[in-house]
Parts: C-alpha cells; sequence; structure tokens
C-alpha cells in the first residue's frame, strides 16, 4: 500500500548528513547516502583495518550473504540470480560478453540506450560484424514500442537491450512489452536499469528481461564503485558465462576444464570490497523499508513540481518527453553551456549535473540543443529546495543572458549569496 514520506521527511533528512550542507539535486548522479548505508560500509573498513581484509569478509560471511537476499527483494528475484559487480558497466559488459555474437547478427536497442552501451554497440560492430538496429521513436517521445516488438519479431536479434530511464532525460521506457515478446520469441533480452533502481518499483519477472544491470550510487543511495547484475533462470541453466570468468566464478577442476559457478556469480570477479556490497544490501534494505511505491509518489511529485517552475521561468527551456517522465528533469539554459550552470549552482550550495553531446548525441540534436543540465530530485528533497534552484536560476537569467562580451558583477547584476564552498568568493 502506498503511504506518503511527507510525515517522515524530518528523520530522512536527518539520516541524510549532507542535507545540512547542500541543495543535493543530483541523485542521478549520485545520491547522498543514509547513515545506515554509511555505517555499513565504514564499520566494514574498520574490521579490516583492525583484522584483516579477508579476515573482514569471513568474519561477516553472513551478513554479506544477506546483502544478496536484500538486492533479490529490491529487483523481485531469488538470490542465486544476484551478482554483485563493481559498477553497473561492469555489469552491462560482463552481460554483453556472455552473448555468442556472430558476423551478421544484430542487436537490436533504442535510440535512447545509455551512451557507454551505444559505444559498446558499435564496438560489437566493428570487431565482430554485427549489425546495430535502432528502433524508432514514439511520437510523444520514447522508444515505440510496439514498433520495437514488430523489428523483434522480424528480425530475430540475437540481443534485444533497452535502457530503463535514459541517462539524458526523464523519460520511463516501456520495457514489459518487449519483455513479454522477447519471452514468447525466445530472445536475449538485456535491460539496463541503472536510473530505475531506487526511484520506482522493480520486479525483473514482470519486465520479463534475462539480465537487468544497476548501480548503488544512484536513486538507491548506495556507495559509490558498487553495482548488481541480474541473471534469469532460463540464461543460467542454458550455461551463459562471461567471456572471461576468474576463479571466483568458475573452478578449475582439471588441466583443460573448469566448471563456472551454479548461480550468477559466474559473472563476479574474486576482487572486490566487501564493504561495499554490505553498503548496496543496507541501500536495498532502506528503500525496503521506505516502500518503492512512496518512493516513486514523492520523487515524481517533486520533478513535476520542478518542470511547473522551470517553466516558469523565461529562457528556460525544459526538454523531456515521453508519457511517463521520472525524476530525472532536464532543461537548456539560454546563454550557458550546462557545465558552467553546474558549476555556478554549485557555488551557491546546489548540486545538479551536465549532460553533454556525447550523452545523447541523437535525442539531443533532435531538441537543438548541445546537453543539457540535468537536476534529480529524490524523496528526501523538499519544495523549499526546487523553490531555491528556481529562484536562483531565475536571478542568474539576466547576466547569463548578456551579449558576449558583456561580463557579470556589473550595474543590474544579482548579488547572489555565494555557498561557503566556493573558492572564488575567498
Amino acid at each position: 500500500m502506498t503511504h506518503s514520506l511527507s510525515d517522515r521527511l524530518e528523520d530522512l533528512r536527518a539520516e541524510t548528513r549532507g542535507c545540512a550542507e547542500w541543495v543535493h539535486l543530483n541523485n542521478a548522479g549520485a545520491s547522498l547516502m543514509p547513515d545506515p548505508v554509511v555505517e555499513a560500509v565504514q564499520g566494514h573498513l574498520d574490521l579490516e583495518v583492525s583484522t584483516g581484509g579477508y579476515e573482514a569478509e569471513a568474519l561477516r560471511q553472513g551478513a554479506i550473504e544477506a546483502a544478496y537476499g536484500s538486492v533479490a527483494r529490491l529487483l523481485g528475484c531469488a538470490p542465486q540470480n544476484v551478482a554483485m559487480m563493481e559498477h553497473a558497466t561492469a555489469a552491462f559488459v560482463a552481460a554483453l560478453s556472455s552473448v555468442p555474437f556472430e558476423p551478421g547478427d544484430r542487436i537490436l536497442t533504442t535510440r535512447h540506450d545509455y551512451v557507454s552501451n551505444q559505444i559498446q554497440y558499435l564496438s560489437l560492430a566493428r570487431r565482430f560484424g554485427v549489425e546495430v538496429v535502432r528502433a524508432p521513436d514514439a511520437a510523444d517521445g520514447g522508444v515505440d514500442a510496439g514498433a520495437m516488438a514488430d523489428l523483434a519479431r522480424r528480425l530475430r536479434p540475437r540481443l534485444v537491450a533497452m535502457t530503463h530511464i535514459p541517462t539524458n532525460s526523464g523519460l520511463v521506457q516501456d520495457v514489459a512489452i518487449l519483455g513479454q515478446e522477447c519471452r514468447e520469441l525466445g530472445l536475449t533480452f538485456l535491460v539496463d536499469g541503472c536510473q530505475s533502481v531506487g526511484q520506482m518499483p522493480i520486479d525483473v519477472e514482470a519486465l520479463g528481461c534475462d539480465f537487468f544491470s544497476a548501480t548503488s550510487r544512484k536513486f538507491l543511495r548506495g556507495p559509490r564503485g558498487a553495482g548488481f547484475l541480474y541473471v534469469s533462470d532460463r540464461l543460467l541453466d542454458s550455461g551463459v558465462e562471461p567471456l572471461f570468468p576468474d576463479l571466483r566464478g568458475a573452478e578449475w577442476i582439471e588441466a583443460d576444464l573448469y566448471q563456472p559457478d551454479p548461480t550468477a556469480r559466474r559473472f563476479e570477479s574474486w576482487e572486490f570490497f566487501h564493504g561495499l556490497v554490505l553498503g548496496t544490501g543496507a541501500a536495498a534494505d532502506y528503500a525496503l523499508g521506505l516502500g518503492l511505491d512512496a518512493i516513486r509518489e514523492r520523487a515524481w511529485d517533486l520533478a513535476a513540481s520542478l518542470r511547473v517552475r522551470l517553466d516558469r521561468i523565461p529562457g528556460v527551456r525544459v526538454l523531456d518527453r515521453g508519457s511517463t517522465l521520472c525524476a530525472i528533469v532536464t532543461c537548456w539554459v539560454e546563454g550557458r553551456e550546462p557545465e558552467e550552470m553546474v558549476e555556478l549552482l554549485r557555488g551557491r550550495g546546489i548540486n545538479a549535473s551536465a549532460v553533454d553531446l556525447a550523452s545523447g548525441v541523437i535525442d539531443f540534436a533532435e531538441k537543438g540543443v548541445t546537453g543539457a543540465l540535468r537536476i534529480s530530485p529524490h524523496y528526501y528533497n523538499t519544495e523549499e529546495e526546487l523553490e531555491t534552484l528556481a529562484g536562483t536560476l531565475e536571478e542568474m537569467l539576466p547576466w547569463t543572458t548578456r551579449q558576449p562580451g558583456v561580463s557579470g558583477g556589473g550595474e543590474g547584476s544579482p548579488d547572489l549569496p555565494s555557498h561557503p564552498s566556493d573558492r572564488s568568493a575567498e
């Protein structure tokens, strides 16, 4: 049952230490971690300091196994289907490496897939002669799921790959329609859930995916340097494995024979910091305790409220398109490049991020911009913080849109307060 998080906001912010210093609206980049996550990571590091790395792992083996269970509950699967990874890209690449591509095979994807994924598809095309096919967009933005399903039926690609929520816009793509089609056709379906996990409910069974890659640091509010990969029972039973397993994912049983781990851990590597695994488990528990429906409701409502505020500011253009929009808000500010706006906002104690042209070549070209200012609120943010951001942008506009050659700071320029971290104010 969905419940409001508004009445818990004070406690949630008290458990998020960074709220005292910053207006943090960069949750699509890396969220502020809550205290239970920080304590899980720091506690394990302290244990390694006092006992040694291998010994700390052995002492916390029960808690480490429990972290797999927590992530499994987050995804709606069993612990055996979860591999802990160094980050989302490592998870995505491990999944890609398991597909036995041959010349002439096709990868069916979207025009909005994450930039690193697009580069990896093109690398496969260059090295193995794979054809990359991008499904067309719907009129209201995002992939045309029906057209993509039709392409899957006609082309029978070796792999169907799709980013659930693109990094460069607020749209949520319809994954489940493709998952159902891929299951009926027996096609391997890889979903990049890097931006969706932690801001909305995820059920990998309902999505119909074979792989689901994600990170810990974004809306899940876990530590940076950690991620995970879901692998379906269908693929595990078929013997799918990464191209380069190591002694973590496989056992060397004879001189010329190895045996992959029977679970998704065949995709893992031996070396990673188990404190990050514990932190990821703590982040999953924290989100589950709050309720993913409630998280989605509050975070998406804040984003919708922000879009209304930005639409009222002359010189600011909201770029998000799609029938379903999430907690990522992208906009273009006339007269300033996004990277410049990020630095200006950071000097006022507001965290946002910039998405450059390379992150959305197709999308940004159609929108006629060279990038976007990306603002991503989460459930622990407040309406007052959104108003602070909007007010700061509005105050900046008179001098961000000056004619070339006219510097700020003169008559008519707003006297904006500086954040303590702004070195230019010293």
